[in-house]
């Protein structure tokens, strides 16, 4: 009784670990390559990384990548508007499961046959998923999941089953619902307070990197969908260790000056930039203060003050200038939540 007994406590254990590796490894397969990957074009990757994605995301079971492009390029397009898919206006529980147990708004189906595909349907990988994706989530998400705890540790079928198939896939499910639901609804708005979208620490540590949505939904195009990059996010350190292998390239980032205009110009404030109350240059020396350079060390050279990047125009950069013109820059001296390019060659033209 002993030894059966000590056998069931290792087959539960490694059903429970095998759970928990197929959680983490189909969840990748989602938040890198569904999301990052192939919605956004965040980055490149070489024919074995997007296979090994695109089998990753079958065994997470949410529908052909095709189709969850399709459907997340069509939540950013119109977010939180009836052309969203699970449109956060219409409550907390569409947005993380009821929009799957409904019919499809009009709009929805309208607005969805207008996004363009034309990447992915040039992808052999990507479509020739779609065309058999039934048998290949059969085989993937449901038959070998089963049937490796069975041959490897004799696990029971039905055990299996329970653990590796069934409550692997709703606790997937639920993490990923988390970022549609949750992360509309509770946190902060630090770059942009007229969406819905928000960042949640809660939704990030359960996602591994996902919950820093109101960045992601200002600056979409980021790999790292977040501004703080690896610190808070395991699926960007995976992408940057990609990155290092070769297998993962033309990673594309925002430049930081934007992310500090976008939070200054649209955020809620609380983006600890806004926070500073002190002056951005000191008035004798003209040289940025400690506190600016260490929020935004790739703008200055921490030697000399020149800019390292032209900050790029984006739209509203102009209602930032004016305010900026409006603030009563009498010496160069910029105070408060107001920010602007620390340039030494401003004030020698003015002078002129």
């Amino acid at each position: 009784m002993l030894y059966a007994a000590d056998v069931n406590v290792k087959q539960v254990k490694y059903n429970r670990d095998m759970m928990l590796i197929l959680v983490l490894a189909s969840g990748e397969g989602v938040t890198i390559g569904a999301h990052r990957l192939y919605a956004h074009k965040a980055f490149k990757a070489r024919f074995l990384l997007r296979f090994a994605l695109i089998l990753l995301q079958t065994v997470a079971g949410q529908n052909c990548m095709y189709i969850w492009v399709r459907d997340h390029r069509l939540h950013h397009k119109y977010s939180d508007s009836d052309a969203d898919p699970h449109n956060a206006n219409r409550g907390f529980f569409f947005s993380h499961m009821g929009w799957l147990m409904s019919r499809k708004h009009p709009a929805v189906i309208a607005k969805g046959k207008t996004i363009d595909m034309s990447d992915l349907e040039a992808d052999f990988i990507v479509m020739f998923q779609k065309f058999f994706y039934k048998p290949l989530y059969l085989l993937f998400a449901l038959a070998l999941p089963v049937l490796i705890p069975v041959a490897l540790w004799n696990e029971e079928y039905w055990n299996s089953l329970l653990i590796c198939y069934f409550s692997r896939y709703v606790v997937l499910l639920h993490i990923t619902w988390l970022v549609n639901s949750a992360a509309h609804f509770y946190g902060t708005k630090p770059y942009d307070k007229t969406m819905l979208a928000v960042e949640s620490s809660l939704v990030s540590f359960i996602t591994v990197g996902e919950g820093w949505h109101n960045y992601h939904h200002a600056f979409p195009w980021d790999y790292r969908a977040a501004e703080y990059g690896t610190s808070f996010s395991f699926t960007t350190f995976m992408i940057d260790v990609l990155a290092y292998t070769g297998l993962a390239y033309d990673l594309k980032t925002t430049p930081d000056d934007m992310v500090v205009r976008r939070a200054l110009r649209s955020g809620d404030g609380s983006h600890k930039f806004s926070l500073v109350e002190e002056p951005l240059e000191d008035e004798e020396t003209n040289i940025v203060s400690e506190k600016v350079k260490s929020l935004i060390p790739s703008l200055t050279d921490l030697n000399n003050n020149e800019i390292k990047e032209e900050p790029k125009n984006i739209p509203g950069d102009d209602k930032l200038d004016k305010l900026i013109k409006n603030s009563a820059v009498t010496n160069g001296n910029l105070t408060g939540k107001v920010f602007r390019n620390a340039n030494p060659k401003m004030e020698k033209d003015k002078d002129k």
